[in-house]
């Protein structure tokens, strides 16, 4: 048997005496790879910042042994030192420096405090082809793509002699190729006798990959699993996660459809840096009342694009193209005039875009209708907090009050406020831009429960997801999108996974 490599007993955290970890206990061995799940807010996220020591010693309760010996990291370099490496889930790249500063910014090779540029161009190069990179180490970082930027960051990992890497929600913005090269790569690391601590909330590529499941349910470990004796299967990992059976992965709905409410026609949009570069290509839609359309394809189809263009011209240049509600044309050139026409956007970086991280849940929610909660223009806090509470309520968003910051809410609470904050703009049609993106089976079910209702109260919704399953699950009709274009269209009857990659392959080889 392996030996341990780390070891956390009986870890507590907790902020403004509310308990994030509640006696958490981990063991990890050498060349593991050890899977953490949990819903929102189970506390991975907090156990990982103790262990890398961005909360240090003395800020929590219980031990940590690492290599044998007990550890009281001061902060993150103190953990660097002995091995154990950070990624979070908001990469820590500056797009503006090439991948070599980026490898080496605040670790640079030097002699009498010179910079050996060369130097770290050649362990650049030796890094990038370990994680299976082809790019020069001159190459700026805000020319590569998402799943590139991940390996950018394990390099840099590699390039502190990482002997424990721990990777928060790795592929939440990875299409399913980038994900596939970075699973890899993990099994690579491991046959090299790096151990790995896996955060992430699919479960089909933890069980791909894991050698252990550790999992987390409200602060506390519930359940550990070696995957090489123990049958684990996801409906028992989730059963844990949750603390019930989940029988049904999307909630039960009789569409009623009505008549077309939101059309769009001949929609085009040119790039927003290259205008000579057409991004969206005559693409054309409706919606019925009460109906949920899905928009499936790859990364990089032009979906993000065209439902930003579309809210107010959020996204691109000379866009044209007709957008109707009840069969007469609207205008939704600015944000407020989509708005005022009864559109709804949530956006896929709820964290950039759709939330005021350092405003209280009460303030985001009513952010998108003041004129709801204002008398002569000035805001009645009492309505307000009524509205927000009543919110907070029903989407079940966990938190002690309403005037909790948002920044210090789980990504799946985070992800219910920008929710609440456009169901309060009493939307005709809701535009979701991956909905569930980084977000847990259980918190999953309570928005897609959100989402059916307001299909049921008559509402248009415009579902994207990265997620096949999500769409054949949750829509009545998806519509198939490849390089800016529909290829494809599908009922709910008609609709398979293997029907949609056909069609997105096809119009790739036309």
């Amino acid at each position: 048997m392996k030996s341990t490599i780390l070891e956390m007993r009986a870890i507590r955290k907790s902020f403004h005496g509310i308990p994030a970890l509640s006696g958490v206990d981990l063991k990890v061995h050498e060349a593991q790879i050890h899977a953490i799940v949990g819903e929102n807010g189970a506390g991975k996220s907090t156990l990982m910042k103790v262990l890398s020591g961005v909360y240090p010693h003395g800020e929590f309760e219980g031990e940590i042994q690492f290599m044998g010996q007990s550890c009281q990291f001061a902060g993150i370099t103190d953990s660097e030192r002995q091995g154990i490496i950070i990624i979070h889930q908001e990469l820590a790249l500056v797009p503006l420096l090439s991948i070599a500063e980026n490898i080496f910014l605040g670790n640079e090779p030097a002699r009498y405090g010179v910079v050996n540029g060369s130097a770290a161009y050649v362990k650049t190069k030796e890094l990038l082809h370990k994680v299976g990179l082809k790019e020069s180490p001159d190459t700026l970082v805000t020319h590569l793509g998402v799943g590139k930027q991940q390996l950018i960051e394990i390099a840099k990992a590699l390039s502190k002699k990482v002997q424990l890497l721990i990777l928060d929600e790795p592929t939440a913005s990875l299409n399913e190729s980038d994900s596939t090269a970075l699973l890899q790569l993990l099994l690579e690391l491991k046959r090299q006798g790096i151990a790995c601590i896996l955060i992430s909330h699919k479960l089909n590529e933890v069980s791909k990959v894991a050698d252990a499941i550790t999992v987390l349910r409200d602060g506390a470990t519930v359940a550990s699993f070696d995957c090489h004796t123990q049958m684990v299967s996801e409906d028992l990992v989730i059963r844990h996660m949750v603390g019930r059976e989940m029988a049904d992965r999307y909630p039960p709905r009789t569409p009623d459809l009505g008549p077309v409410v939101f059309e769009v026609e001949n929609w085009s949009v040119h790039h927003q840096v290259h205008p000579e570069r057409k991004v969206i290509e005559d693409v054309s839609f409706c919606i019925r009342r009460g109906e949920i359309l899905g928009i499936a394809g790859l990364m990089g189809a032009g979906r993000t694009e065209m439902a930003m263009s579309i809210f107010g011209r959020s996204y691109g240049r000379n866009a044209c193209g007709t957008v109707k509600m009840h069969g007469k044309p609207i205008d939704t050139s600015t944000v407020q005039k989509a708005i005022a026409n009864g559109i709804a956007y949530v956006t896929e970086d709820r964290k950039g875009y759709g939330l005021l991280l350092e405003e209280n849940i009460m303030h985001n929610i009513t952010l998108a209708n003041l004129g709801e909660v204002a008398h002569n223009a000035v805001i009645h806090q009492g309505i307000e907090f009524s509205w927000a509470e009543r919110f907070r309520e029903s989407l079940q968003i966990r938190s002690a009050n309403v005037f909790a910051k948002a920044v210090h809410l789980s990504g799946g609470n985070q992800q219910k406020v920008v929710l609440a904050k456009w169901l309060f703009a009493k939307p005709e049609v809701l535009i979701l831009d991956e909905p569930t993106r980084g977000i847990d089976v259980g918190a999953k079910y309570e928005i897609y429960s959100t989402i059916a209702k307001l299909a049921a109260d008559g509402a248009c919704v415009l579902m994207i997801s990265s997620e096949m399953a999500e769409l054949l699950g949750m829509c009545d009709r998806i519509c198939v999108m490849n390089e800016g274009r529909f290829v494809a269209e599908f009922t709910e009857s008609e609709a398979s996974q293997e029907k949609i990659m056909r069609s997105i392959v096809a119009a790739g080889n036309v």
